[in-house]
């Protein structure tokens, strides 16, 4: 009776939704990712755009559209870190949600490269009202190969991406926010999980990623993965099978190499966790349960077809 109630009460209540879009030397998609998000059939409540000193047009071309619109605006950021993913973005981001007020339902996270199909926030939020236990929602990421818009096939479809992500504010709280550092975009989903959350990607909902994940990186950054699965306690047999997950999803052999030695480094280093150790355990018991049931599906598909 309780949780109906719950349930009832939290489809009739009106879902305020807070964006922040980190910026950076992003002139040539900036203006087609803010205008798809304030053309929304379910409006914002508020748009802050953090720019992290771009030296090209972005700044210019955001203040014309902050001077046309109620509820979007632009502050300037100066970070401390190099161009690359994890401290710097979510460093711009925090800074971002201090200068909002908490009067928010829902929080976005998002890069300014993306795109938006003109009902995606009607329809996280109806994802988001649908299940109390949902604390994260999210479409799915596509890039433009031979004219054609295709699955960006670096992470499960079940994986929030990091450059559009959306929390549920009791269960961004509950995670006690985002972690500044490499791993932040894989480490929210499973406290999440750990803390008793559900997080969900619709599948049909499909936004542009205007620019492939990492174009803009340094050399350095390819170690970033295998550090991330160091600081989230993952293990060395487990980040193997990530890394070469991700080398066979790629179909670059280097990609393994860089993850390995980026774990070692962090490794040898001693670079501090980012979760606990409770977490840790939760982590690789959630990771391997995940890989008993593909290799379950897998030999299940392998015996029938035989």
């Amino acid at each position: 009776m309780f949780y109906s109630t719950l349930l009832y009460n939290l489809r009739r209540k009106i879902l305020k939704i807070y964006v922040v879009v980190t910026i950076f030397n992003e002139e040539n998609f900036i203006e087609d990712s803010l205008k798809s998000l304030l053309d929304q059939t379910y409006q914002a409540k508020k748009i802050l755009v953090v720019d992290d000193n771009s030296t090209d047009r972005t700044h210019e071309i955001v203040q014309k559209i902050e001077s046309q619109s109620s509820i979007l605006k632009l502050i300037k950021y100066s970070s401390k870190t190099g161009h690359s993913p994890g401290k710097k973005v979510i460093e711009g981001f925090k800074f971002g949600l201090k200068q909002l007020d908490e009067n928010y339902d829902i929080i976005c996270k998002f890069d300014g490269d993306v795109t938006f199909p003109i009902n995606y926030f009607e329809k996280i939020i109806h994802h988001y009202k649908r299940n109390p236990k949902i604390g994260m929602v999210s479409g799915l990421c596509f890039v433009k190969e031979n004219q054609k818009w295709v699955y960006e096939n670096i992470a499960s479809k079940n994986h929030i991406r990091g450059p559009i992500k959306s929390y549920r504010k009791k269960c961004f709280d509950s995670i006690g926010g985002l972690k500044s550092s490499e791993g932040w975009d894989t480490v929210d989903e499973l406290i999440a999980l750990h803390r008793g959350w559900e997080f969900y990607t619709d599948k049909m909902l499909k936004v542009k990623h205007l620019k492939a994940t990492g174009s803009n990186y340094e050399k350095s950054v390819k170690f970033n993965e295998g550090k991330a699965l160091y600081k989230i306690r993952s293990g060395i047999i487990i980040t193997l099978i990530s890394a070469f997950k991700r080398a066979y999803n790629k179909k670059r052999i280097s990609i393994l190499f860089y993850c390995i030695i980026g774990f070692l480094i962090a490794m040898i280093k001693n670079e501090s966790f980012i979760v606990t150790k409770e977490e840790g355990r939760f982590i690789r018991y959630h990771r391997w349960k995940n890989i008993y049931k593909r290799l379950t599906s897998f030999t299940i598909l392998y015996v029938y077809n035989k």
